[in-house]
């Protein structure tokens, strides 16, 4: 008999552990440092699926999310504008609304060199959308550098339905 109630509680305990991971949190871990200095290669942090579910994502937040440009893996940015906010970049400072943000988050790898990105907008953010960056602005894929795998025209909005939830803190 033993041996059946230590197999049943393994299939529970997994069937349990699952079914948090799908849908209450993820431990995940960052791949690249397109987010540094906040967030550097190596990190391993816990992604919360269940705040999304009951609010939108706000400005500042860090999100993952899967990418819109067809990459296989999920990326982890910050989201800098949401719906209805207009966005612009003029020599990689960002305007939100018309005013400069004040980011202290942000980095800049190569700050003399003009990067495709650097300027752009103003746009403003469509419903259902964010525009996302990541904090190491000259080395991170995002709302500043996609391009439509298809028709390769910029894509600087992110779909809310691509966002799988918000990064928490590390373990």
């Amino acid at each position: 008999m033993k041996p059946l109630r230590t197999g049943i509680i393994i299939i529970l305990t997994a069937a349990g552990v699952l079914a948090v991971r799908s849908r209450v949190a993820e431990p995940i871990y960052i791949a690249s440092n397109s987010m540094a200095p906040t967030l550097v290669k190596g990190d391993h942090l816990v992604l919360d699926k269940v705040t999304y579910r009951l609010r939108s994502p706000r400005r500042g937040e860090i999100i993952s999310f899967k990418s819109p440009v067809g990459e296989a893996h999920e990326s982890v940015k910050r989201i800098i504008a949401a719906a209805g906010d207009t966005i612009e970049l003029k020599s990689k400072k960002v305007y939100l609304n018309g005013e400069p943000r004040y980011e202290r988050y942000a980095y800049y790898a190569r700050p003399g060199e003009a990067l495709a990105g650097d300027n752009l907008g103003p746009f403003t953010v469509p419903p259902g959308h964010i525009f996302v960056l990541g904090d190491n602005r000259d080395e991170s894929n995002d709302s500043a550098s996609w391009k439509n795998p298809a028709t390769g025209e910029p894509l600087y909005f992110l779909s809310l339905s691509a966002v799988t939830g918000k990064v928490r803190g590390a373990y």
